[in-house]
Formats: C-alpha cells, sequence, structure tokens
C-alpha cells in the first residue's frame, strides 16, 4: 500500500515523499533546507530513512537542497552537479520492491519528467509542472489509485496579476503549467472507480485559490458523473504538510 507526505508545493519549493512498506523515496528537494530538516522531523522520517530521491527537472523550486542529500541515491532524466543514476524516460527501475518509471512531460527545463510509482499493490502518479498532458502517455498513468497532479492557475486570475505578459505566456503555454481546467479535464479522464485520492499541486499563490482549483475539479468530476464519495480530494500547500494513506488519513 503506497502513502505520500507532500511537505512542499508551489513556486517557493517542492517536496514530496512516497512511502510503502519500509521504503520512502523522495520527489524533489526545493524547499528550504531548515524546514526540510524540520517537515521530515515532525513526520518521524529521517534523511538516511529516504532510499532515493527522484528529481524532476532542475529548476531550483525543486533542486534547491540536492547538497543536502547527495549522499542518497539520486535519479534523474535531467543534467546534474551531482552524481546521479541517469534514467530513460518509459523505462522502469526497482527500488527494493517499488517499480519507479519517469513519465515525460512538457516544460521548459532540460528533461521534466512526472513518476509512475508501482508497490504491487498500489500505483501513484506524481504529474507537476508541465503545460500538458500528451495522449501517448495516458495509458500509462490512467486508473491509478493516487494521483498528485498539477492544477497551477486559474487563467482569469493568473491574467488579472502584476506578472509580465511574457511570464503569463510563458506559464499558460505548452512548456508551462496546467490551469485548473485543464486539469481537472484530464484527471476526469484517468481517474476509475477505485481511485483513492486526488491531491492538486503546484498552485500558484497569485494566480489560483485552493478554492478555485477544488471547485473547478469537483464540478468536472460530476459533471461526468464519476464516483468520487470515497476519494481523497484536496490540495498540496506551500509549507504545510499534507498526509494521504497510513502516514494520514485517506
Amino acid at each position: 500500500m503506497i502513502s505520500y507526505s507532500i511537505l512542499a508545493s508551489g513556486s517557493k519549493g517542492n517536496c514530496t515523499l512516497i512511502h510503502s512498506r519500509n521504503i520512502t523515496l523522495m520527489i524533489d528537494c526545493g524547499c528550504g533546507k531548515r524546514y526540510l530538516q524540520q517537515a521530515l522531523c515532525s513526520i518521524g522520517i529521517q534523511k538516511e530513512d529516504i532510499h532515493a530521491v527522484l528529481i524532476t527537472h532542475t529548476h531550483k523550486d525543486h533542486i534547491a537542497q540536492l547538497k543536502y542529500v547527495k549522499d542518497l541515491p539520486i535519479y534523474t532524466c535531467a543534467s546534474l552537479d551531482y552524481e546521479a543514476t541517469y534514467l530513460q524516460v518509459l523505462k522502469p527501475i526497482y527500488v527494493e520492491h517499488i517499480k519507479i518509471t519517469a513519465i515525460p512531460l512538457s516544460h521548459d527545463s532540460e528533461n521534466t519528467v512526472g513518476y509512475l510509482i508501482e508497490d504491487g499493490e498500489e500505483i501513484c502518479v506524481y504529474a507537476t509542472d508541465t503545460g500538458y498532458i500528451s495522449s501517448s502517455i495516458v495509458p500509462y498513468i490512467e486508473k491509478a489509485d493516487h494521483y498528485i497532479f498539477e492544477s497551477n492557475h486559474d487563467v482569469e486570475m493568473l491574467m488579472k496579476t502584476n506578472r509580465p505578459m511574457h511570464i503569463k505566456q510563458r506559464i499558460i503555454g505548452d512548456l508551462g503549467h496546467l490551469c485548473n481546467e485543464d486539469s481537472a479535464n484530464i484527471l476526469s479522464e484517468l481517474i476509475y472507480d477505485n481511485t483513492k485520492s486526488i491531491t492538486l499541486a503546484h498552485l500558484s499563490e497569485e494566480g489560483n485559490t485552493h478554492m478555485q482549483a477544488l471547485g473547478c475539479l469537483h464540478h468536472r468530476l460530476r459533471m461526468k458523473q464519476l464516483p468520487i464519495a470515497h476519494m481523497k480530494i484536496q490540495t498540496a500547500k506551500q509549507n504545510e504538510i499534507v498526509l494521504v494513506g497510513n502516514r494520514g488519513k485517506l
């Protein structure tokens, strides 16, 4: 069974732990060192308990603490300044009993990926920092038990911010981030009756709200008459730990 702990999610830092039996994986390490240490301590995890660090891409909000975790096994598809095992997209590797597959995404950073995590009992999809989801990867990520999935911005809210227009265009472009509507539409095609949790991640603090993101997803799922009463649907926070599974309530 898979559980997960999202320690930080957003443009100021990202870090998620995936747990299965006695194995813990870290996806990205982009938050401040003190916060990361405190967050790990608060959920009873020491750095030495982490079996692998999976890097999605090399933007600072995803790799700020690479130096801190450099003595752990690091896996990536992007070039790093530290020793790492380089993955090929859609070519699975194993860390103990956990099967890990890097999933290609579309972002303005070299070889950005998400991850498909399978432990033989459940499947977790981690996909943030992407302008769109290619139809070619849908068969890999559909019908999972857990989704940690980007819902970065509300387009109208984003366009009303004071950000420069070129930044806004970057965000809404194919190499940027998923908006609420696109995220909701994609998730409505991916989930199935046994999906247990959806956590919307990497929300913009200026161009979105948690209520907007959740409202958009709930509306889309209701429109498709999907059975969601049993699902845990929530948002990840910038610096507030979110727990799903045996480290928290589903």
